[in-house]
């Protein structure tokens, strides 16, 4: 899949997203940018940083990476902590998420193969039990 480079594109999270049952890509209200999404809410969206974030950021010393940076659901604040403290190149947050089950993820450091587990993992907290319990069934990983 995708470039030799082990970089994930825009193309290649719409396609991982749209081929989850029931998902659809909508933009996202606030910023304009694409976002996937369940009828219980989005799982996945493009993030760019407000000037908020950036401010934010400057004061504790960070910067926003370069590069294209997806939102993604996850089941609770540990699992975040714990991605967080495991993949560091690949994914941070922001103080507009502190509290919140959500991470980001640096599309040019995370390769098609794990995206794709971001993704449906976030699609999984989204979708509804039985959706979820079938998918996982028919996937061999319950």
């Amino acid at each position: 899949m995708g470039d030799d480079d082990g970089m994930a594109t825009i193309d290649e999270v719409r396609a991982i997203a749209l081929a989850l049952p029931g998902a659809e890509e909508a933009v996202s209200g606030h910023t304009g940018a694409a976002a996937w999404r369940l009828k219980s809410g989005q799982f996945a969206w493009l993030r760019g940083p407000s000037a908020t974030d950036l401010r934010q950021l400057a004061d504790l010393g960070r910067e926003w990476p370069a590069g294209t940076v997806l939102a993604v659901r996850v089941a609770d604040l540990e699992e975040k902590e714990a991605l967080l403290a495991a993949e560091p190149d690949a994914l941070f947050t922001i103080p507009h998420f502190d509290g919140y089950p959500g991470l980001l993820v640096r599309l040019d450091a995370v390769d098609p193969e794990r995206l794709t587990e971001i993704i449906t993992d976030a699609w999984l907290v989204r979708a509804p039990a039985t959706v979820a319990k079938e998918w996982l069934r028919g996937h061999g990983l319950e």
